[in-house]
């Protein structure tokens, strides 16, 4: 048996599989991260390692196994955090997490055009190499190492810092092409390669679980534990994508939406960002905006009882919302350009709108943004063949049909939503040797979930509605203030 494990925002979830990767059980332990000041967002790494042992004990019991049943463990989840640790590996204060924009000073003397050529991204605060910048700017002494969330949590358990290419390329100091940490990008922030995790494969064992990390987790000392990646490149490897195919839309909180592709393409404009992936190809994807999130800010708003409630709603108005639009950028746009300054808003309000137009009208508005996206994938000689969606926004049939009705392309859904910390066990399972590679993994996990086609008599609707809804972001963009990076949503 196999235990996956996804550190997220808002809480750490278990899975328990079998060798052939079929979920026997799972747990889940819930926390908060901490908002301190304005901008500012943390969350102590002791919450995770605090969550670790109930979270498997919940996954065990729900299997029916032991603890001494379990033959390895994979750990993924969040990234673009930053962990100051010392020289015992203990973190010297709390992780800042991928939210948090206190950063912002530290990328004004860093020219963007040399982290995009060199790292596929757009130089951005959320990214770990301006957090370290500004950690190491506050003059703590103790400090000897920085991690990801996914790193820290690997070293607390083996006792070894490594990072994955995945997560490493994430993090701004990172080439695409030589595949290791770049010293022009290293020299610009300030940082020393030593002061970083070693680079590795994700399916690599970092180490065998040491006995502090079995008093963490209650499973065996000795297990092999893998090296681990992020949750933006374990979600869509627990589907069973590792080659170029299909566009990966993720809604959860925040929508994710990208494509895998064999070479280091980077986007020139800058709405895309070019990742290493786990087993050799690359993620070219959009990090998000407020999709789920503006989904459960509507339903409080409206008083509607649930996610499902939400959804009858928008079937009762017509595709296009009788003229209603929505701009999904209630923390700033992502889509059609990264604006920090953006809002969102409702445009188009008649006194024939109703609660049903509110409704539909969000739902196609973050479908319009992941439009943006899929275009320029194509734009750029990606596979776009077909959508599949992951995540919890997954389950709502209409949201999934409206897609495939506006791009016209068939969009399957997941057999299992939820798919990061399979995506962990995955990794854990070639990590110990027992499956050969993430290609013969990848064959046990994908699911043959439904697949809906695209109905021709609503594209016409779709079209004119997309095409407003980017003329009206160009009609307001003299509102929107600064065209840096925007501030990503929660997950």
């Amino acid at each position: 048996m196999i235990v996956g494990v996804d550190i997220g925002t808002q809480s750490l979830k278990v899975v328990i599989t079998d060798p052939a990767l079929t979920p026997r059980g799972r747990g889940v332990q819930t926390y908060k991260p901490s908002f301190p000041r304005p901008g500012w967002a943390e969350q102590h790494p002791g919450l995770w390692e605090r969550a670790l042992g109930p979270a498997i004990a919940a996954a065990l019991s729900d299997a029916g196994v032991g603890a001494r049943q379990i033959e390895a463990v994979g750990i993924c989840g969040q990234l673009d955090g930053c962990v100051p640790v010392n020289d015992n590996g203990q973190a010297a204060g709390p992780c800042l997490i991928w939210i948090d924009r206190r950063a912002e000073a530290e990328t004004a003397s860093i020219p963007a055009e040399t982290v995009r050529r060199i790292g596929g991204l757009v130089l951005d605060a959320s990214h770990m190499a301006a957090k370290i910048r500004w950690l190491k700017r506050q003059g703590d002494s103790s400090i000897r190492r920085f991690h990801q969330p996914v790193s820290y949590l690997v070293e607390r358990l083996t006792g070894r810092a490594v990072m994955d290419h995945a997560l490493a390329s994430t993090s701004m100091v990172y080439s695409l092409k030589a595949r290791c940490y770049d010293p022009v990008l290293l020299d610009l922030f300030g940082i020393q390669e030593a002061e970083l995790p070693a680079l590795a494969c994700a399916t690599d064992a970092a180490g065998p679980l040491s006995a502090r990390g079995a008093a963490l987790t209650g499973l065996p000392a000795g297990i092999p534990v893998a090296v681990g990646t992020g949750d933006d490149f374990s979600t869509p490897l627990g589907a069973g994508v590792v080659d170029p195919g299909p566009v990966v839309v993720v809604l959860g909180t925040g929508e994710v939406v990208g494509a895998i592709h064999a070479q280091p393409t980077i986007d020139r404009e800058s709405l895309v960002e070019t990742h290493a992936y786990p087993g050799g190809a690359f993620l070219i994807e959009n990090p998000g905006w407020l999709c789920g999130g503006a989904l459960a800010w509507l339903k409080e708003l409206l008083g509607v009882e649930d996610f499902a409630a939400l959804d009858r709603l928008a079937e009762e108005a017509p595709p296009g919302a009788d003229g209603l639009l929505f701009l999904p950028a209630l923390t700033g746009a992502m889509a059609p350009e990264w604006v920090p300054g953006a809002r969102g808003c409702f445009y188009g309000l008649t006194p024939a709108h109703g609660r049903a137009h509110w409704a539909r009208a969000l739902l196609e508005g973050c479908a319009f943004a992941m439009r943006d996206v899929t275009d320029r994938l194509a734009q750029m000689g990606l596979a776009t063949d077909s959508i599949l969606l992951l995540g919890g926004g997954a389950r709502s049939r209409i949201w999934a049909q409206l897609r495939a009705d506006l791009t016209g392309l068939a969009v399957q859904l997941p057999d299992q939503a939820d798919s990061s910390p399979i995506g962990a066990a995955m990794l854990a399972a070639v990590a110990a040797g027992r499956l050969a590679d993430l290609h013969q993994a990848a064959g046990l996990v994908r699911g043959a979930g439904p697949t809906l086609s695209p109905i021709p008599a609503h594209r016409a609707a779709y079209d004119e509605a997309y095409g407003r809804y980017g003329r009206l972001f160009a009609a307001l963009k003299p509102l929107y203030g600064p065209t840096a990076p925007a501030t990503p949503p929660a997950r």
